[in-house]
């Protein structure tokens, strides 16, 4: 039976069959109480979107595309069943959480996706027993379906296309230069993905923030696999440099943003502070998290009670990319990654007289601070007479656009306001600025 949802993005978008049960399970109702952006809404005050919400996005988009490319029904599903489930492991606050989590476990969220799929770890609360005991594994309802769980798991967890250059190629020359069927992958995880697409577009509608516009048609009216990928045709070029230009500004407006940053940090460093096990974050909501930390008492719950009321860690020291001199941002790299960030926080507290909880600091990947990169995403390949090339070879926007600094600065300290010139000091001792 079919049910139509109504989505203030996409519209009227379809659910059937193993897709409307795998929908209404536990473990998809779960990321109702998962914010989208995070705690973003604490400055974009209507970003109160959900990853349920995005899920079903990026359920109806990968169709779209799959359909638009001309894939058999088979693999129609399993992107479809891919792009619904691709964050059904996000934990709560979104982004805020998943480098934390990530170090606590060893897994990632798509990996945990996998595991989750196929019933090899919890998929409930142990509260929730008594309500899911007897639940089969989402992987089940799929094989059921003539879905292939281990395709579905792959699709999510292995995107091979991310980090891989292009090459340019011609007709002749249809040789195994990537992957078979990669282009599979490239509809979840790709220069022109699903996943993207549905939440730039999102993030735009809920933040105000009016750069998230795409011409998803002319994109899918454009797009073709050629040599096992996913091309655009050279007729859907601008509207390619249009989801460039999009994901760039919505990078530097909205996730780069330095007040985001900073309560997403807060909200990490309660986390660091407290007793809580994180091994089932996978599991909880945002309520869930926010609960436990304010229960936890002491820092963990002044952090968290702060971030609820708004009461906010102060910038200390805040550099952007053209006070940035080439040795500094040497001496930066150095800092960056999970492990030297705390020490240098530590190293900073230490130095001001203060607790560490009362020092934030946050740095750009260390291959952005030593490198104009692109941002997550790879070149768009655009097809023009039996010849695929980067859109960056033919278009100056493209090439601009790879190169620019999204981030905008540097090296950002925060403390709280009474501790801001202590920690400012402190901070330029340490790293000799």
């Amino acid at each position: 039976m079919r049910k139509t949802i109504h989505d203030p993005v996409h519209g009227s978008v379809a659910v059937d069959g193993p897709f409307r049960e795998i929908l209404d399970r536990h473990e998809m109702q779960r990321l109702r109480g998962v914010r989208q952006l995070g705690l973003g809404n604490m400055v974009f005050p209507g970003a109160n979107h959900t990853r349920f919400e995005h899920s079903l996005g990026v359920y109806h988009l990968s169709g779209r595309m799959a359909s638009a490319l001309g894939l058999p029904e088979e693999d129609v599903s399993e992107v479809k069943a891919a792009g619904l489930l691709h964050d059904i492991c996000h934990a709560p606050f979104s982004h805020a959480m998943e480098e934390l989590v990530e170090e606590r476990t060893g897994f990632g969220h798509m990996e945990l996706a996998e595991k989750l799929i196929k019933g090899t770890i919890p998929t409930h609360l142990a509260s929730d027993e008594d309500m899911f005991s007897s639940a089969r594994p989402i992987s089940e309802v799929l094989e059921d379906a003539g879905i292939s769980a281990d395709k579905v798991c792959d699709l999510i967890a292995c995107p091979d296309s991310r980090n891989e250059g292009i090459e340019a190629f011609d007709e002749a020359e249809r040789t195994s230069h990537f992957r078979s069927r990669d282009y599979m992958h490239q509809i979840i995880h790709g220069p022109v993905d699903a996943d993207q697409m549905d939440y730039l577009m999102r993030d735009s509608l809920y933040t105000g923030v009016v750069h998230g516009s795409i011409d998803v048609e002319r994109i899918l009216s454009t797009m073709k696999v050629f040599n096992d990928r996913i091309v655009i045709e050279k007729g859907g070029a601008v509207a390619a440099e249009g989801l460039m230009v999009s994901r760039s500004l919505m990078y530097t407006s909205v996730y780069y943003h330095r007040t985001v940053r900073i309560i997403r940090m807060m909200l990490a460093k309660a986390v660091e502070a407290s007793s809580i096990d994180i091994s089932d974050a996978y599991l909880w909501t945002d309520a869930d998290l926010m609960e436990m930390l304010v229960r936890d008492g002491g820092v963990p719950s002044l952090l968290a009670r702060s971030v609820r009321n708004r009461v906010l860690y102060k910038k200390a020291v805040s550099l952007t990319s053209e006070e940035t001199s080439e040795e500094l941002a040497e001496t930066l790299s150095c800092h960056a990654g999970y492990q030297r960030r705390k020490a240098l926080e530590k190293e900073i507290a230490d130095k001001a007289g203060i607790d560490v909880s009362e020092v934030v600091v946050d740095l750009p990947p260390k291959s952005s601070l030593l490198s104009a990169v692109s941002i997550g995403k790879t070149d768009v390949s655009i097809l023009d007479d039996g010849k695929v090339r980067p859109l960056t070879r033919s278009s100056s926007l493209a090439k601009a656009l790879q190169s620019r600094d999204a981030y905008g600065w540097t090296l950002l300290v925060a403390s709280p306001g009474n501790r801001t010139e202590a920690v400012a000091k402190a901070a330029g001792k340490v790293l000799g600025l």
